[in-house]
């Protein structure tokens, strides 16, 4: 189904060409809608040649244009940006398609990709903390989204279950593991005697070679050692998995770092086959003289003792994803500081010539109210599971207030869908790159650009149709006699033009703005126009414009990974 969008872009496209002048400049949503609905700057970018005045230039494109079927006629404005006013009788057409679209008038993606996003991805042995929020919702939001636009999504949770603090972890189990807290806590037992034995190897040069030497033998296979990582990893993985079930994620492949290690000596052997490493000082190295950005940036795939690395085992990754997986894209839901990281890595599998398209998608960090990283009062990373349980809680007594006839298993859900949503919403809403303050008093508020505003929204939709006692009837055509009526309609088409746009540069916020500014015209049609008490035909397209609000909200929370209670 075309959009207007696309629709005019391709009108713009003709005209230009009818007036013998090349495709330029963009098609966009209006920044005032009292100019317009969209605008294009193409007689501006045209006219930055001396000889060519930008005005008379639009003037030459609209006399050009084609587009008295839905739009008003097209009025050059400032220096030269030429405005399009849809006409409301295509508003109504136009949402009614919507309606009855399957995808709400989002067009499938072409071409379509098998695509591996990588994300989470905590370390065994450790909670996952707040700093996992970012790449576990930003990573699965874009998973819905690209498999909503119709492409082939394998969720991987590359998880750290692997490496130097396996040596302390085994050691500390050997020596000063408590059984019965070992029961009570597996996970919080784990961490402590890590965190002894860290210290103690700080102080103590033969605590340190014992863990080095616990570390050879399980590396080596030994079965002891071998059976306690499989525990540590089981205990952890509980715990992932209870954090992942309250955030409703889910992944298609977990293949951990272990599940790499019998693959790094393939990997050096092979890059210093094909020429692309060479041995320097006796480690194995990947330069890149011929790049400007990594020139003084050696790559180290094995060290001089002969262990492998990071970069080892994610250079075994991409030969997975591309040849066992068959992915055409990667993208990495990875934190900023990775940025060098991961060049490296992309740069090396583009020498040898893995054809998949490689993407970082970073982001920035979750601050606390005194703008530093967010901690816990002692200092230390706070859980991700208990700031998901705090946050149910409170929406617990903002659900205890506002509804406190409702059963106890129905207060537990919503609390659940408002407390998640709001934590996942705060996240999503802000551009990936900008740092933010997490503040309960803003992510729960009922008023303002969060969950719980857009959640209330769809709640109030649905209590119309509740009084109704009736669901939306069907009709082939719309009545916009009111300009609200004629705005969220206008506001409903445009989603088909929102969602492609966020995998641009992978920006789910754009969503979220979209959806506040949605529920906005909602609440304004909702006051300016009665539904249920207003005459025919005017009621029945009302409850039709009320119900693909709700359906357009329930979808776009969706793709964000947030549910839609009936009630709050």
């Amino acid at each position: 189904m075309e959009t207007f969008q696309s629709i005019l872009a391709k009108k713009l496209s003709s005209a230009l060409a009818n007036a013998g002048l090349p495709d330029a400049g963009e098609l966009t949503t209006a920044t005032d809608p009292r100019f317009g609905d969209y605008q294009t700057n193409a007689a501006l970018v045209l006219g930055k040649q001396p000889t060519e005045n930008p005005r008379a230039l639009a003037k030459k494109i609209v006399a050009h244009l084609r587009v008295d079927d839905f739009c008003e006629t097209p009025v050059v404005a400032g220096a030269g940006f030429i405005n399009f006013k849809l006409r409301p009788d295509a508003i109504a057409k136009k949402t009614i398609e919507v309606l009855r679209h399957a995808g709400l008038g989002v067009a499938k993606a072409k071409p379509k990709q098998r695509i591996v996003i990588d994300f989470g991805s905590p370390n065994v042995a450790k909670p996952m903390h707040v700093g996992h929020i970012r790449s576990t919702v930003l990573g699965d939001a874009l998973a819905r989204i690209a498999q909503f636009l119709g492409h082939e999504v394998i969720r991987d949770n590359h998880i750290g279950d692997w490496g130097m603090q396996f040596g302390m972890v085994i050691y500390g189990w050997k020596n000063l593991l408590d059984q019965r807290a070992l029961q009570r806590n597996p996970l919080a037992e784990i961490v402590r005697v890590y965190k002894e034995t860290n210290e103690r190897a700080t102080r103590d040069p033969q605590v340190r070679e014992a863990c080095r030497q616990e570390l050879v033998k399980l590396q080596a296979g030994d079965k002891k050692n071998i059976d306690i990582w499989n525990e540590c990893v089981a205990f952890s993985m509980q715990d992932f998995q209870h954090v992942f079930e309250m955030l409703d994620v889910h992944y298609d492949v977990q293949c951990g770092e272990s599940f790499y290690h019998d693959r790094l000596p393939g990997v050096v052997e092979r890059l210093l086959k094909s020429g692309i490493a060479e041995i320097s000082e006796a480690a194995v190295v990947v330069f890149f003289r011929d790049n400007p950005e990594l020139a003084d940036k050696p790559c180290i795939i094995r060290k001089r003792d002969g262990g492998f690395n990071y970069a080892t085992t994610d250079l075994a990754t991409v030969d997975y994803r591309v040849k066992e997986l068959k992915a055409d894209a990667i993208w990495y839901v990875v934190g900023a500081p990775q940025t060098l990281h991961l060049k490296q890595i992309f740069e090396i599998a583009r020498r040898e010539s893995y054809a998949a398209d490689l993407r970082h998608i970073a982001f920035g960090s979750v601050l606390g109210e005194d703008r530093k990283l967010m901690k816990t009062r002692s200092g230390e990373n706070v859980p991700l599971r208990d700031l998901l349980e705090e946050a149910c809680n409170r929406a617990r007594k903002i659900v205890d207030e506002k509804n406190p006839h409702l059963g106890e298993d129905e207060k537990i859900d919503i609390a659940q869908k408002i407390g998640v949503g709001a934590v996942k919403y705060t996240d999503l809403s802000q551009y990936r790159m900008t740092d933010y303050i997490f503040s309960w008093e803003k992510m729960l508020s009922l008023h303002g650009n969060t969950a719980p505003y857009l959640q209330n929204a769809y709640v109030r939709i649905r209590s119309i149709f509740r009084k109704a006692g009736e669901p939306a009837p069907k009709i082939d055509k719309l009545i916009l006699s009111d300009p609200a009526e004629t705005n969220i309609a206008k506001r409903l088409c445009q989603f088909a033009e929102i969602v492609p746009q966020i995998l641009n540069d992978f920006r789910p916020n754009i969503l979220a703005n979209y959806l506040f500014e949605l529920a906005n015209s909602f609440h304004t049609f909702y006051e300016a126009c009665p539904v249920l008490k207003s005459e025919e035909p005017a009621r029945s397209s009302r409850l039709v414009l009320c119900d693909l609000t709700g359906r357009v909200l329930q979808c776009g929370l969706d793709l964000l990974g947030i549910k839609v209670p009936e009630k709050m």
